[in-house]
């Protein structure tokens, strides 16, 4: 499969034009997690894989599979349900059924027909990086950061072996054309071929010295390809070419500055694709000579503002480009270009009109929002750019600076923003400033730095009022109360704390973050202070009653740590954005007094909450929730057109259980708790039913689904 995905890439740009158009249409309202509106941006499409007929293109994303039609670009379906990133997608043979592996541990067969996810194949015990399925479809390989290589039966879902050999994590897995023979790249730096029918190792080419990241078999089989790199500092980031009977290297292929993240043979075998961050190479395969250089990107999101109208979000990524997005339809309106290495923050003036960023090229810049033209850059920093914000005035801007860990400039500076000029520099802290905020009166500057410490400085004189003093943890983020009473502050130690200006008290503090690196990456206030929202490292975002304390409500949906949240000046939003590429809007109103929610279990569904999904294709039924239940839950389901609706529960038997007569309903979606059937554990005479397997189905529009749940008492 990966020799026609990336071979196909030697048509990028179309690939890339038609992604712009997938990105404006219905995908913003699909698969989305509990209480959010829309999603803007599809993340990194981290694998491409063309079906074998080549009409459709499944693209692994941040959050979920896309299904594209490959000549339009229309976005036919979204399969969502991993918990983590996904990273890889491979088409059967016959086209009919497609495989996708996550960091969540575990390969899910979908569908392609339906939709619906067929099985979900455990046994890995770490992130799965690759997966192909064998020339006649009866197997499938998954490589693992767990360091096995597995064989899976694609009819019944069991492993039918694990090879292990690789001392680090693989990265890529292959069958040769004749179905015998599987080539694994690993992070031990090694190529390995296996015997399909044994398991044994039959060779090991060597000569890469940084890890292979992707392997490819020539369409005879007689050749293979590799691509090796190491992120950020790969020394090795070459293609090689071998001869598969004897494990020879033949040819070293030079010329991408970056890791080669995969590479694949044409058709005809005469060409090789080679991709990494700086574009796709085209190689001739019998020469060894670059034929073409292709360029294109897609980035993570860093950081997201609200315009003070609440209608545009601007989000800064690692591409260094800022990107303007219709907050009502979920489209990308304008990108601005101009910084040369990642956008650390974003922020709107009081009047809407400028965007100034900060970014790792140690430059500030300030942008028209009308015509998307940079007005000013403003020089002065010399390292990277961290943190943005606008006086209340819109005349002053302050930027906070430094580099992780070896920050030498790890200053506050004051900007006037008619002419450029700097007006004054804040000296004091020892390490990196995070977050820089305006008091509501423009008096006060608040900065929170990675020596452990939020210093108070007066905006008129520059002279530091005071310093707030964090027990543990280094200081991310700062944010005022509107009434200005109260400084929020997110730390590196998974709390947020609350602080009394006026007298530098700490007068709380906000537990409930997790994870190994919890860290709270950004705080928000609510346009009214009653509500904190917190982004952290544990993909997670949190909103926080002010005056008890107390944890209100999870946001959860990201696949990744989340950099930055936001309110709507109206309060009724909240966007969050994360290097998963994605930016969330979520709606808060409905939703600000809930407790976390129980979410759906399930693959499909996992909490979806619909605003408007668009043309609904097709009628589907979602994983019961929670799932197992005692003694209640929840069916979600769709429906594609106005229908009668039954559910029907039946025990392990077929003996029907309970029948729920839902009458006619309109097309839309049924999946929060105030839409889906309400299942109460009880049977046609009300009486508990016992421990065990049931199955629901959907009768609605001609046409029967079915599933199964587990009631645990």
């Amino acid at each position: 499969m990966k020799n026609k995905l990336f071979f196909i890439l030697t048509v990028l740009l179309t690939i890339f034009a038609f992604t712009s158009n997938i990105f404006a249409q219905d995908h913003t309202r699909w698969g989305l997690p509990e209480g959010a509106k829309a999603r803007l941006g599809k993340g990194h499409n981290r694998e491409i894989a063309y079906s074998p007929d080549g009409s459709k293109l499944a693209a692994a994303n941040s959050f979920g599979v896309g299904i594209y039609d490959a000549q339009t670009g229309e976005e036919l379906d979204q399969y969502t349900g991993h918990t983590r990133y996904l990273t890889s997608v491979a088409f059967s043979p016959d086209g009919k059924t497609l495989a996708s592996g996550s960091g969540d541990k575990t390969i899910r067969l979908w569908d392609i027909a339906t939709g619906e996810e067929k099985r979900i194949l455990r046994g890995h015990t770490d992130w799965v990086f690759s997966v192909a399925f064998s020339p006649d479809g009866g197997t499938l390989a998954s490589g693992s950061e767990d360091s096995t290589l597995r064989l899976w039966d694609v009819a019944t879902g069991e492993e039918k072996r694990i090879i292990r050999g690789h001392t680090d994590w693989i990265e890529s897995v292959v069958f040769s054309p004749d179905g015998k023979t599987i080539a694994t790249g690993s992070k031990d730096k090694t190529i390995r071929l296996w015997d399909v029918a044994t398991g044994e190792e039959k060779r090991q080419p060597k000569g890469h010295t940084d890890r292979v990241l992707s392997v490819a078999f020539s369409p005879d089989g007689k050749t293979i390809a590799t691509g090796s790199g190491e992120v950020f500092i790969g020394q090795d980031v070459t293609t090689h070419l071998w001869d598969v009977a004897t494990g020879e290297e033949k040819r070293i292929l030079k010329g991408h500055t970056g890791d080669v993240r995969s590479v694949a043979f044409s058709p005809d075998g005469k060409t090789i694709a080679s991709g990494s961050r700086n574009g796709i190479r085209l190689w001739n395969v019998a020469t060894g000579e670059e034929k073409r250089i292709l360029k294109g990107y897609i980035a993570w999101i860093e950081s997201v503002a609200f315009s003070p109208d609440g209608k545009t979000i601007a989000t800064g990524s690692f591409d260094g480009a800022i990107r303007l997005w219709d907050v009502a339809n979920g489209e990308e309106k304008r990108i601005l270009k101009g910084h040369t290495d990642w956008i650390e923050s974003v922020a709107f003036s009081p009047d809407g009109k400028t965007i100034a960023t900060g970014s790792r090229d140690n430059t500030i810049r300030l942008w028209d929002v009308a015509n998307g033209e940079e007005k000013r850059i403003l020089r002065g920093h010399t390292d990277r750019v961290l943190s943005v914000a606008f006086s209340p005035d819109g005349k002053t801007i302050a930027t906070g600076s430094g580099e992780v860990f070896i920050g030498q400039d790890v200053t506050t500076h004051l900007w006037d923003v008619a002419t450029g000029e700097e007006k004054r520099i804040l000296k004091g802290h020892t390490g990196d400033v995070r977050s820089v905020a305006f008091s509501p009166d423009g008096k006060t500057i608040a900065t929170g730095g990675f020596d452990a410490t939020i210093r108070l400085w007066d905006v008129a004189t520059g002279e530091e009022k005071r310093i707030l003093r964090a027990r543990t943890g280094n200081i991310t983020s700062v944010a005022f109360s509107p009434d200005g009473n109260t400084l929020a502050s997110g730390s590196g130690d998974k709390t947020i704390r609350l602080w009394d200006v006026a007298t530098g008290e700490e007068k709380r503090i906000l537990k409930g973050h997790t994870g190994v690196f919890g860290w709270i990456k950004s705080v928000a206030f609510s346009p009214d202070g009653k509500t904190i929202a917190s982004g952290s490292h544990d993909r997670t975002i949190r909103l926080w009653d002010v005056a008890t304390g107390e944890e209100k409500r999870i946001l959860k949906g990201h696949t990744d740590s989340v950099e930055s949240v936001a309110f709507s000046p109206d309060g009724k939003t909240i966007a969050s954005g994360s290097p998963d590429g994605t930016i969330l809007l979520w709606d808060y109103g409905s939703h600000a007094d809930e407790k976390d929610v129980d979410e759906p279990s399930s693959v499909e569904s996992r909490g979806k909450k619909l605003v408007t999904l668009g043309q609904i294709k097709r009628n589907q039924l979602f994983q019961n929730y929670p799932n197992p239940f005692n003694p209640e839950t929840w069916i979600p389901y769709r429906l594609a057109n106005a229908s009668d609706v039954q559910i029907t529960i039946y025990d392990a038997r077929g003996t029907v259980v309970r029948q729920l007569d839902l009458g006619h309903q309109p097309a839309g979606t049924y999946q929060t708790r105030g839409r889906a059937a309400h299942w109460d554990g009880t049977n046609e005479s009300g009486e508990k039913v016992s421990n065990g397997v049931y199955f629901y189905q959907l009768q609605a529009d001609n046409m029967s689904l079915l599933r199964k749940m587990l009631l645990l008492k």
